[in-house]
C-alpha cells in the first residue's frame, strides 16, 4: 500500500542492516519494485525468488551473491521480461541448462555469473541473442574455454571481464569487430603478446588488464597502437624495460601496473612523458632510488606503490613535488625516521603504508599532521610505543589503523578515543588484550567493527 519508492527504501535498508528474513521478505510481494539487490546477503533462496518474480514487469535488476537459489528459483524470473541487469555471482546450484535461458531476457544490458562452474562454452551460446548487452562479467568461470566465439556480433558490448586460465590468443581473436569495447579484463589467461594483433584493432579500448598472462618483450611493439588506452595492467609478466619503450607514446595513460615485473631505473625513463599518469604500481620491481628521479615530473600522480626493498630515504627526496598523492605504499621500503620528513610534502595523503621495520615514535611526528589520512599501516615497526598512538590521536578521519608487531600496550589505548570513525584496528602481537579493546568498542569507538586481537 506504500508508494513504490518508499517500499524500495525499506527493502534496501533491511538488506544493509542484515535484517531481511523469510517473514519480512513476504511483505514485499507484488510491490512492483525495480531493484532486488541483496549483495552478499546469505539468506536468499528459492522462496525469496518467488517474491522477487512477483514484481513482474516492473523488476529491472536482480543482484545476488553466493545464495542457495536453485534452477527452480532462477526459472521464476521468466515472469520479469523487462530485466536489464542480472547478477548471480558464486551461485553454484544453477545449472548450465538454466543459464542458457538468459537468452529470453532480451533487454539485458548487464550480466554477471562470477565464479560459476556451470558457465560453459555451450552455455555462452545464449549470449549471442543479447544484442543490448553492454557489460559481461564471467570472472573465474573455469569452463568457458571456446565460448568467446559466441561474443561475435554483440556490437553493443563495452565491458568484458573474463579471468580464466584457458583463454588463448585464438580465443581473443573472436573479439574482432567489438568496436565499442572499452574495458577488457583477461587476467590470468594463457595469452601471449600475439593477442595484441587482435586488441590493436579495437578502436575504443581504454582499459586493458593482462596481469598474470604469458607476455614477454617480443611483440610488445603492438602496444604503441593502443592509442586510446587509459589503464594498462601488466603485472606478473616476463617483461622488461624493453616493453616500456613501446608505451612512451601512449600519452592518455592514467594507470599503469608493473607489479613483480623486471623493470629497472632505465625503464622508468620511458614514463617521464606520461603527463596524465595518476596511478603507478612498481611493487616488487628492480627500481632503486635513482630511478625515482624519472617520476619527479609526473605531478598528476595520485597513487604510487613503492613496495620495493631498494627504496630508501634518498628516493623519497625526489618525490616531494608530487603533491597530488593521495595513496602511497612504502610497505617494504627502507624508510627511517629521517626520511619521514619528506612525507610532510604530501598533505593530501589518504592512505599510507610504512612497514619497513625501522620507524620509531620520532618518525611518527612527521605523520601526525597528515590530517587527510584514512588508512594507515605502520605494522612491523617493533620500536613503536604508546607514544605513537598519542601522536596519531589527532587524525580524526582514520578508518583503518594497523600498528601490529609493536610495543604498544593497554595503557596506550586511551589515545584512540578521539578516532570516532575507526572501523578496523589491528594491534596483533602487541601488549594489548582483547578485553580492553572490547571496552573501547562498546563505550567509545562505536563504529569499530573489526579488531585484532579479538
Amino acid at each position: 500500500m506504500l508508494p513504490r519508492d518508499i517500499s524500495q527504501l525499506i527493502f534496501n535498508n533491511l538488506v544493509y542492516s542484515n535484517r531481511l528474513s523469510d517473514d519480512s521478505i513476504e511483505a514485499f510481494r507484488d510491490c512492483a519494485l525495480h531493484d532486488m539487490w541483496t549483495g552478499e546477503y546469505n539468506g536468499v533462496k528459492d522462496n525469496w525468488m518467488d517474491v522477487f518474480s512477483s514484481q513482474g514487469s516492473s523488476l529491472l535488476s536482480v543482484y545476488i551473491f553466493g545464495s542457495k537459489v536453485t534452477d527452480f528459483g532462477f526459472s521464476l524470473l521468466r515472469n520479469c521480461p523487462n530485466l536489464q541487469a542480472l547478477s548471480f555471482d558464486s551461485c553454484d546450484r544453477i545449472s548450465e541448462q538454466r543459464i542458457k535461458q538468459v537468452s529470453g531476457f532480451s533487454n539485458l544490458t548487464y550480466l554477471s555469473f562470477r565464479k560459476c562452474v556451470s558457465v560453459t562454452a555451450e552455455a555462452m551460446e545464449a549470449l549471442s541473442s543479447l544484442d543490448k548487452l553492454v557489460k559481461l562479467d564471467f570472472k573465474r568461470c573455469p569452463q568457458i574455454h571456446g565460448g568467446f566465439v559466441h561474443l561475435q556480433g554483440i556490437a553493443s558490448l563495452k565491458e568484458l571481464q573474463i579471468v580464466c586460465l584457458y583463454i588463448t590468443d585464438y580465443g581473443v581473436s573472436y573479439l574482432r569487430g567489438l568496436n565499442k569495447l572499452v574495458v577488457l579484463n583477461i587476467e590470468g589467461s594463457h595469452v601471449t603478446t600475439s593477442c595484441l594483433d587482435t586488441l590493436s584493432e579495437l578502436p575504443s579500448l581504454q582499459s586493458l588488464n593482462l596481469n598474470r598472462c604469458c607476455l614477454r618483450d617480443d611483440g610488445c611493439e603492438k602496444f604503441s597502437e593502443l592509442s586510446e588506452l587509459k589503464v594498462l595492467n601488466l603485472g606478473f609478466n616476463h617483461i622488461t624495460d624493453e616493453c616500456l619503450g613501446h608505451l612512451k607514446g601512449l600519452t592518455k595513460l592514467e594507470g599503469l601496473d608493473f607489479d613483480s615485473c623486471r623493470i629497472t631505473d632505465d625503464g622508468l625513463a620511458h614514463l617521464s612523458g606520461l603527463a596524465k599518469l595518476e596511478d603507478l604500481n612498481l611493487k616488487f620491481t628492480l627500481v632503486t632510488d635513482d630511478g625515482l628521479k624519472m617520476l619527479s615530473g609526473l605531478t598528476c600522480l595520485k597513487s604510487l606503490n613503492l613496495d620495493v626493498r631498494q627504496i630508501t630515504d634518498s628516493g623519497l627526496a625526489f618525490l616531494t613535488g608530487l603533491t597530488s598523492l593521495t595513496h602511497l605504499d612504502l610497505f617494504g621500503a627502507h624508510i627511517t625516521d629521517s626520511g619521514t620528513k619528506y612525507l610532510t610534502y604530501f598533505r593530501n595523503l589518504q592512505s599510507l603504508d610504512l612497514c619497513g621495520g625501522t620507524l620509531t615514535d620520532a618518525g611518527v611526528e612527521n605523520i601526525k599532521d597528515l590530517s587527510s589520512l584514512m588508512f594507515l599501516n605502520l605494522s612491523q615497526n617493533r620500536n613503536l610505543t604508546d607514544k605513537t598512538l598519542e601522536l596519531l590521536s589527532g587524525l580524526k578521519l582514520l578508518v583503518y589503523l594497523n600498528v601490529s608487531n609493536s610495543c604498544i600496550t593497554n595503557d596506550g589505548l586511551k589515545y584512540l578515543k578521539p578516532l570516532k570513525n575507526l572501523h578496523t584496528l589491528d594491534l596483533e602481537y602487541c601488549n594489548v588484550t582483547p578485553s580492553e579493546i572490547k571496552k573501547l568498542q562498546d563505550n567509545v569507538l562505536l563504529n569499530l567493527v573489526r579488531y585484532m586481537p579479538n
